[in-house]
């Protein structure tokens, strides 16, 4: 016999309240529980039975069998959570155990695993040099370490372990977006102040990784007024770097760190310097369309467009722009071959910078996030495999309350369907930030949730059903992990953790569950 709370409430009101009672106890009351509202399961008292007194066991089995890694960018930590009992699972500190002296850990993918709770692998990158000082934190280090590791690391069931710095054994250190190829075997890593991508075939065990490709962005700007540089255009280089590679920590760096989210105007406004400031592109990320996998794109921040690769051959095919002004170019911008390895693309213009992008599920849609001067995010047709150029922008995606710099359209989540998009809406501190939810039918934002301070990286779980994200405080202040149910968009709560989250990402359990992941979007 089961009783819920309703059921009983109704019975003592018609005077047989002790009879229902009295049944209960004589099928074994004390093993009922917590229930949803209309059935009790076990919790090991009576009274959660009679009234649905809740424990944390409860709340969090609920979520799935899932495992959410998260890294605390100056913590210099990861911890993989178990969302299904809210245990943590294991965690590292890359400065005690990799010996870096100011583990900035910045970004990282999983790849997918059928059982992540036995054994799954990841990939961690991090800054150094004066990154340690772009959020003002405290610290008496004068000489940070030169840090761009790239730690290819392990979860063995028990216990993490570091399986290889890329970095040293490829000669290629990179620190910003890391994801995942389709095909579970390759990664890549960007770095938005060498304007780096290096794509790396992963090795087996503590066999080393090698290197696929690495790809170079330069620019040469029209207008030698700094603030002026990308404004007027210029001309994009694109080159194809050759081995050996002398990468390592800060070798390479045009700025000195990273331009932080919002940032895009920091290089032509002078509030960051760096030995080859004019010629920044700020390289975020490189994702990969999950579904016909043939197929990469690369977003420039501060030239405003995504450069589409071919997976195979490494070379660029395509150079989507998505500011409206650029219409009649078809919002694209032509690329020419100059040499081996070597493409130039002439801009007459850079209407506003661009940030982060990606590809929804089945890969006929990509959303490239247009910031500082038009905050729109413009949706990508990307159907026509054959022929990249032609892809177009048939929507874009704002609010009319977005102005100037802020808010931020920043990371983004597609859910396994597709039909649903979450985006983060950053304001700097000490603002609140927001996460909008987007119809991706109609490509318009339906709910705002207010967060909490420098809101991150957002995942749905394979199932569809959870979104889970992250919250860092700005380096300093409050951070954790937050949950939104999808099906009704509701805001469950806060899991607390420190550290300042600034990526996670849920451990695929498939290839299929890798379309959602830190493969696709960042």
């Amino acid at each position: 016999m089961s009783i819920s709370r309703r059921n009983l409430l109704k019975a003592g009101a018609a005077g047989v309240a002790g009879a229902a009672l009295a049944g209960a106890a004589l099928n074994g009351l004390g093993k009922l529980g917590v229930g949803d509202g209309n059935h009790v399961s076990s919790s090991g008292t009576a009274e959660a039975a009679i009234f649905g007194e809740p424990t944390f066991q409860d709340v969090f089995k609920q979520f799935g069998k899932y495992i959410h890694l998260v890294p605390g960018k100056y913590g210099g930590g990861v911890g993989a959570y178990d969302m299904s009992t809210g245990n943590c699972l294991a965690w590292m500190n890359m400065g005690i155990w990799a010996g870096n002296k100011t583990p900035i850990v910045h970004h990282l993918a999983a790849f997918a695993s059928p059982d992540p709770y036995k054994e799954f692998e990841w990939v961690v990158d991090s800054q150094g040099g004066k990154n340690l000082y772009i959020y003002g934190v405290t610290t008496p280090v004068k000489d940070p370490s030169e840090g761009f590791n790239i730690w290819r690391c392990n979860y063995d069931g028990t216990k993490m372990n570091i399986l290889e710095d890329v970095a040293e054994t490829t000669g290629i250190g990179l620190g910003v977006h890391v994801t995942v190829a389709p095909d579970n075997e390759r990664f890549s890593v960007a770095d938005g102040q060498k304007d780096i991508f290096a794509v790396f075939k992963r090795g087996k065990g503590t066999q080393p990784s090698s290197v696929e490709a690495a790809i170079m962005f330069d620019w040469e700007a029209n207008n030698s007024e700094l603030a002026r540089s990308w404004l007027d255009g210029g001309t994009l280089t694109i080159k194809k770097l050759k081995p050996p590679y002398d990468l390592k920590g800060t070798k390479g760096i045009k700025i000195d760190w990273e331009l932080v989210p919002g940032g895009e105007l920091f290089a032509e406004q002078g509030k960051v310097p760096g030995p080859r400031l004019k010629h920044l592109c700020a390289l975020d990320s490189l994702c990969w369309d999950p579904f016909h996998k043939k197929y990469a794109i690369a977003a420039l921040r501060v030239i405003g467009c995504a450069v589409v690769f071919d997976t195979e051959t490494w070379e660029p095919k395509a150079i989507c722009v998505g500011s409206e002004k650029h219409r009649d170019q078809g919002f694209q911008v032509p690329l020419n071959k100059v040499g081996d390895g070597e493409w130039t693309a002439k801009f007459k213009n850079v209407p506003t910078p661009a940030h982060q992008a990606g590809f929804n599920p089945t890969g006929d849609r990509c959303v490239l996030m247009n910031n500082a001067r038009e905050n729109i995010m413009a949706v990508f047709d990307t159907s026509n495999q054959s022929d990249p150029t032609t892809w177009r922008r048939v929507a874009g995606l704002g609010d009319p309350s977005w102005r100037g710099v802020y808010p931020n359209p920043f990371h983004m989540g597609f859910t396994p369907d597709g039909k649903k998009l979450y985006v983060t809406l950053w304001w700097p501190s000490p603002s609140t930030n927001s996460v909008g939810v987007v119809d991706t039918k109609s490509w318009k934002i339906t709910k705002v949730i207010d967060i909490g301070p420098d809101v991150h990286t957002l995942q749905v779980t394979g199932d569809g059903k959870w979104m889970f994200g992250v919250y860092s405080g700005y380096q300093k202040t409050k951070s954790g992990t937050f949950v939104i149910r999808v099906k009704d968009d509701k805001f469950y709560g806060y899991l607390p953790s420190p550290y300042g989250h600034h990526d996670s990402v849920i451990v695929p359990r498939s290839v299929k569950e890798l379309a959602i992941s830190r493969c696709s979007t960042t």
